[in-house]
């Protein structure tokens, strides 16, 4: 029978480089874009008297991919199968495997659902005991057929919407079936494979999708019970320890995959949904980063699971009647890693106006949280006289925001810190008691505070020498910042050049995406989400 599980994708709202040191925290949103896993047998009738080894296929069908691995039972080693490499003694994968792997090359390979089938099976083995693991055993020489499938939004599908002649308009990408294949190139090598060209929107896809595959092939063999979206739960059990162990697992394939052992917050939203996250130690995956040294796989992935995580994650998600949007300026996209490593640069040849910088971010970003977290009191206490100072903010402009970039001498002489400077005074007029009052200071005082982010980013990004917000993103950033019903925007995680974010008020999303749309930018169809994974009833294609 087949287990499919889903991970949504991620905004990093604040955060962007500090959360990659502890304690800094950063705020991560889980969307409604996710990535699914579908893990079934691949053959029931194997006989397991002459095997040591089974198969893995994975099918991509959004690349036009198929990947046989030859997976062996002892070590859990994956080798990429062709034509060549068959055995004889498995003729009932003959034919699937001449006339498909014929067709492959390394490149097509995938490291993150590689660790990832690695580590679950590990994982088993290492909470299992020995009647379970003959189970197991049983169930892994059947075959294991795995799909992966991510939403539409985790890719760019600019070019084919401009190419149709289509406005760029959310609803142009809503007309879009969904899991449209990736464009290929054009050119192609005379007797290589095509490699897909795969433009991404920031979401995390990688992250969402080894986190799916995780949890999909640990539920599938009974190593954890997953939740479902259906059970509308909001993972009130997210604290078990069946979550904890794909989150454990989930981190240690992502990490080891992409040769690095990063920040996690990706992975975290993955699992456990919209939250303040501050990053776990890194030694904890030290067995992990030292496999080669001889231990088994079985005992590196024990280590992991009984190591110390000590990461920390409070529960979050914006206020009611705010909305999460998501926009795509076509402007190119911007290297994460080249990003950081020029912050990181900066950071040692000017160690003390990093730390200033660092802690006023810190404190910033704090503050917004306060701020938010405050408001989605105010509405749980006063909820008629929030709804209706949402309501009415929602049609009206906030303040004005200058396009030349005047923000950034407010902060220099401290200006933004006053709320009753003239900016303030649209939303402000709009408050017909005390309590609408309070609501919409609060509404400003979170507004000014990632001004006072994106200003002290952007100071960053200069001293680095990178692209952080990028003058053209500072334009088009305080552009939406002057639009009715806009809270505040920003650019996501690490910045630059891919995706700019806004939080709107009420209804009045829609009435920005055609602003964008004026603007060469395109509204994705991204929403907030605060669930993380989930056990999905089947198949997505069929829904």
């Amino acid at each position: 029978m087949a287990v499919v599980a889903s991970a949504p994708g991620k905004v990093l709202m604040t955060g962007g480089y500090l959360v990659l040191e502890r304690p800094n925290a950063g705020i991560v949103l889980s969307t409604n874009a996710r990535f699914y896993a579908i893990v079934k047998p691949l053959n029931n009738n194997i006989d397991p008297e002459i095997l040591a080894w089974t198969y893995v296929k994975l099918t991509s069908p959004q690349m036009s991919r198929e990947t046989i691995y030859k997976m062996s039972l002892e070590h859990l080693t994956l080798q990429c199968v062709s034509s060549r490499q068959v055995s004889v003694s498995c003729t009932i994968l003959a034919h699937l495997i001449v006339s498909q792997c014929l067709l492959l090359s390394y490149d097509s390979r995938n490291p993150f659902v590689e660790f990832a089938v690695q580590y679950a099976v590990a994982a088993a083995r290492a909470k299992f005991d020995k009647d379970k693991k003959d189970i197991l055993h049983k169930l892994l020489l059947q075959g294991l057929d795995i799909t992966i499938l991510g939403c539409n939004d985790f890719y760019s599908y600019r070019n084919q919407i401009e190419a149709r002649g289509l406005p760029l308009t959310p609803e142009s990408l809503a007309s879009l079936p969904p899991f449209t294949s990736i464009t290929f190139n054009t050119e192609e090598e005379k007797g290589e494979t095509r490699k897909p060209e795969v433009a991404k929107t920031g979401l995390g896809s990688s992250a969402a999708m080894t986190t799916a595959v995780t949890a999909a092939l640990l539920h599938y063999f009974t190593v954890v019970n997953l939740p479902s979206l259906s059970e509308d739960q909001h993972h009130e059990k997210e604290s078990t320890v069946d979550i904890d162990v794909v989150h454990e697992i989930a981190q240690t394939a992502h990490c080891i995959a992409q040769g690095k052992v990063g920040s996690g917050f990706d992975v975290s939203s993955a699992v456990y949904g919209s939250q303040r996250y501050v990053r776990f130690s890194p030694d904890v995956l030290s067995s992990a980063q030292d496999a080669i040294k001889g231990k088994s796989l079985e005992e590196v992935i024990n280590d992991v699971i009984n190591g110390k995580w000590d990461h920390e994650r409070t529960k979050f998600s914006l206020p009611p009647l705010m909305n999460l949007l998501l926009g795509e300026p076509g402007a190119g996209g911007s290297s994460t890693v080249s990003m950081v490593g020029a912050v990181k640069k900066w950071q040692k040849s000017e160690p003390q106006k990093a730390l200033e910088t660092w802690k006023k971010l810190s404190d910033a970003n704090s503050a917004l949280e306060v701020r938010l977290n405050m408001l989605s009191t105010m509405a749980k206490e006063h909820w008629d006289s929030y709804r209706s100072i949402i309501d009415k903010c929602s049609l009206h402009k906030s303040e004005k925001v200058s396009s030349d970039t005047d923000w950034k001498s407010e902060f220099l002489y401290g200006i933004v810190e006053d709320l009753t400077h003239p900016g303030s005074i649209q939303w402000m007029e709009l408050s017909s008691e005390p309590t609408e009052a309070e609501i919409v200071k609060a509404l400003l005082g979170a507004r000014d505070t990632m001004l006072e982010i994106r200003f002290h980013m952007h100071l960053m990004g200069q001293a680095a020498g990178v692209p952080i917000e990028p003058e053209s993103q500072t334009k088009l950033l305080d552009a939406t910042m002057n639009m009715e019903g806009v809270l505040f925007a920003g650019v996501p995680g690490a910045g630059g050049f891919d995706a700019v974010f806004a939080v709107t008020l009420g209804n009045s999303s829609s009435n920005v995406a055609k602003e964008w749309s004026s603007l060469n930018v395109l509204a994705l169809l991204v929403r907030e989400d605060p669930r993380g994974i989930s056990l999905e009833t089947g198949d997505p294609r069929t829904k």
